[in-house]
């Protein structure tokens, strides 16, 4: 299969270059024929010339008598015979005066010649048809004197010799055309595969083996180039160098007790993937999107966890990262398989897009994972839909995933990290394809209790799917033993509560706690300094936020975020405490999500209509208590209103982690702000010292506003502090690690056989 796509261009090119010499040749065949026919014609015109001339004499004074004495005077000499059909007499005014057997039949036929050689004087050739037949017509006028026409003879012969060879030749032509265009195509396609594309071929086939299996072979002979053989060799010699410093600078980072870095991970992921194993991340959403905006291409990072957790994992690690290709200019800034490097600044891996009609990515996507799977596994009081037609769309796509991982993978090794909820199905698919693989689940939501994920119709091919993964990840303990109680309710197999693993149909899949976390800023690219004093400046300027004590809201609009929630306690506590009036103004960047779907749409419209009232309600010389700025806000504008706000307000109704409130606690260096989370966030488990809410409860809600505002420094200090170092030390890179470390662990594991070999001790469930 590695070989069809040079294959075919060397086709298209042999196809290409015989159609150039096809069209050329067949136009000189159709010119030769053409004179060839011509040729044959005038020799008939000449023939018809001489017989009439040797008739005149005859026919000139067989019209001196009656027409009937003419008509027997000269109908023996006018029949034909073989290719001459005959001859006809006519009188100057047109009357027939006399015509052979066969030329009689199509006498009227001959009127028009008769007619213009009477008018011109001169000789006529003209073409006829007559059931089929091709008629050459040769008349002359009959001149006893100069200037006196008395009448014309006509000669006729039949023409379909020369049509037959004329048709005959060009078949022939056809043919040797035919037989010269499949013989160029050999030829070209031939010498351009063993030129050109096989050498090619055989050198990736190489590069790619060099890097995922570290092999020390020279580069292969026969490659078209010598300069490129030669520059490739001192790559892969390059390569070589810096993967053994990587291995060494693992060893030593084993052993060393520091805050994970982008380096330690990149030494460490070597180590525990081994010199053998790409890593290929697999998700729905690209952390790169190319878009239209005024008629111009914008590179644009999408909202969600996801992107802000793994795009900093890729970088340090490199590998692909494979999804769906969503933006509008996606397909014209990637190569025909769908392929770029990114990041766009400062490229460090591949991202692979998947190609998804309309309606597959609003039955698969919109429909089954967002209207069914997301409100199933968020308490939020949203009522689940499973279509059927839904469903088929998912696992339709969910192919298509996995078939583009085996496509990247080829025959070569990999550990693949399949993210999220869109693609339950893929490990199972992946490990039914490639049982050697190494695959990862990781489920950056929650996971429902048994009973509330019975009702998916389909929730036993949903396990089933994920099943298929090695390691599966949760963001909490909690959701792991909701996860086990599911597939124990749901599925007939064995559970090892001790060891947290299911084993289904000889499969051993692990269960483990993996909380995520965020990169830190300043890895991130963002203003620093006087720069991002500037830019806080323009935007206070820009929002009227002046000396106003400001508390932010950073979310994908969904509605189990909680926004009427958190708008309500804002609300409420300006009611109660209206001494923060015009001194306290609460920012919501709004990042609008899912706006194909009807919920989505009518959630952004009740959140305007809502702040609206509220400031309706307080609003007064110009100030605002909510400013909702529903836009798509890169990284550099989120950060700086994050330095700005004195607060930042999280109250998810249910949430797997909730990263914001990680990236707020990382982009407060001087310790001063203060967090408000949900109790029904992850977070929540991690940053106990923020002051922790029941987004419900709107009198508790709007009391610790005010108590965040009103908090004095020391306390601030003490909090935020002891988040930040939670936040630093365990940090995306250390995420990344554990998982990759674990994933890496089941091969040991799978190596010792099923549940009862690896845990006899174990309490096993079916």
């Amino acid at each position: 299969m590695a070989g069809r796509p040079q294959l075919a261009r060397s086709l298209r090119l042999g196809f290409l270059i015989a159609a150039i010499i096809g069209a050329t040749v067949g136009s000189l065949a159709w010119r030769q024929v053409n004179q060839e026919r011509h040729t044959d014609l005038d020799d008939v015109n000449r023939r018809a010339q001489v017989l009439a001339r040797q008739l005149a004499p005859a026919a000139t004074k067989a019209l001196e008598l009656p027409n009937a004495e003419a008509r027997e005077e000269l109908k023996p000499r006018l029949r034909g015979y073989r290719v001459l059909l005959g001859y006809a007499v006519f009188r100057p005014d047109g009357v027939l005066v006399a015509a052979g057997d066969t030329v009689s039949e199509f006498s009227d036929r001959l009127e028009a010649a008769v007619s213009r050689t009477v008018r011109t004087g001169a000789d006529t050739i003209a073409r006829a048809r007559f059931q089929g037949t091709p008629i050459d017509v040769f008349a002359m006028p009959l001149e006893p004197e100069p200037g006196v026409i008395r009448g014309v003879l006509v000669v006729a012969h039949d023409v379909t010799f020369i049509d037959d060879r004329a048709t005959g030749r060009l078949v022939q032509f056809g043919f040797w055309i035919l037989i010269l265009t499949l013989l160029t195509v050999t030829l070209v396609v031939g010498a351009t595969w063993l030129t050109y594309e096989r050498p090619l071929h055989t050198l990736a086939e190489w590069m790619r083996r060099v890097r995922t299996e570290n092999v020390k072979e020279a580069p292969p002979t026969g490659v078209p180039s010598a300069l490129l053989r030669s520059e490739t060799d001192r790559l892969a010699a390059s390569f070589r160098a810096a993967r053994s410093t990587g291995q060494r600078l693992s060893q030593a980072a084993m052993h060393a007790e520091q805050v994970w870095t982008r380096d330690r991970l990149r030494a460490h992921a070597i180590a525990a993937l081994g010199e053998d194993r790409q890593l290929i991340v697999v998700s729905n959403r690209e952390p790169y999107m190319h878009q239209l905006q005024d008629g111009k291409v914008r590179t644009i990072v999408p909202a969600g966890g996801l992107v802000t957790a793994l795009d900093p994992v890729l970088r340090a690690c490199g590998g692909v990262w494979i999804a769906h290709g969503a933006g509008d200019a996606d397909r014209d800034n990637a190569d025909a398989g769908g392929r770029l490097t990114v990041p766009p600044d400062d490229p460090r891996y591949t991202l692979r897009r998947v190609w998804l009609t309309r309606e597959e990515e609003q039955g698969y996507y919109y429909g089954f994972a967002n209207e069914g799977l997301w409100p199933l596994c968020h308490l939020a009081h949203e009522r689940p839909v499973f279509r059927a037609s839904d469903w088929e769309y998912y696992r339709r796509a969910n192919q298509r995933f996995a078939d583009a991982v085996l496509d990247e993978i080829g025959g070569g090794s990999a550990a693949v990290l399949v993210q999220d909820y869109q693609l339950a199905l893929v490990p199972a698919l992946l490990k039914a394809a490639r049982p050697e693989l190494q695959i990862g689940l990781f489920w950056h939501i929650p996971w429902p209790n048994p009973e509330a994920f019975r009702i998916c119709p389909y929730g036993p091919e949903i396990l089933a799917g994920m099943l298929g993964a090695d390691l599966l990840g949760f963001h909490l303990q909690q959701h792991c033993n909701s996860f086990l109680d599911t597939v124990d309710r749901v599925l007939e197999s064995r559970l090892d509560w001790d060891h947290f693993a299911v084993e289904l149909k000889g499969h051993v899949s692990h269960v483990q706690p993996f909380p995520i976390s965020v990169q830190p800023w300043s890895e991130r690219k963002v203003p620093g300094g006087e720069e991002l004093a500037a830019q806080i400046a323009v935007l206070k300027a820009e929002h009227k936020l002046g000396e106003v004590y400001v508390a932010l809201g950073v979310d994908r609009i969904d509605y189990t975020k909680g926004l009427p929630e958190r708008f309500r306690a804002v609300d409420r506590f300006l009611e109660l405490w209206p001494e923060y009036r015009q001194r306290f103004t609460f920012v919501e960047l709004g990042a609008p999500s899912r706006t194909h779907i009807p919920r989505y749409r009518d959630h952004i419209a009740e959140l305007e209509k809502l702040a609206d009232e509220i400031n309706w309600k307080h609003q007064s010389d110009g100030w605002k208590p909510i400013r909702f700025l529903v836009a798509h806000h890169d990284a550099a504008t989120v950060h700086a209103f994050m330095r700005m706000a004195s607060m930042c307000i999280v109250s998810s109704l249910h949430d797997g982690m909730n990263l914001v409130a990680k990236e707020y606690v990382a982009a407060q260096p001087e310790r001063e702000g203060v967090l408000v989370l949900s109790e029904f966030a992850g977070a929540a488990r991690e940053l106990a010292d923020a002051l922790i809410v029941n987004p419900y409860d709107t009198e508790q809600f709007a009391a610790a506003i005010r108590a965040g505002v009103e908090m004095d420094a020391a306390e601030r200090h003490a909090r935020m502090d002891r988040m930040a170092r939670a936040v630093e030390e365990h940090n995306i890179y250390r995420w990344a690690a554990a998982f990759l470390t674990r994933l890496a662990a089941t091969r040991t594991v799978a190596a010792a056989g099923p549940l009862t070999a690896a845990a006899p001790d174990a309490r096993i469930v079916s």
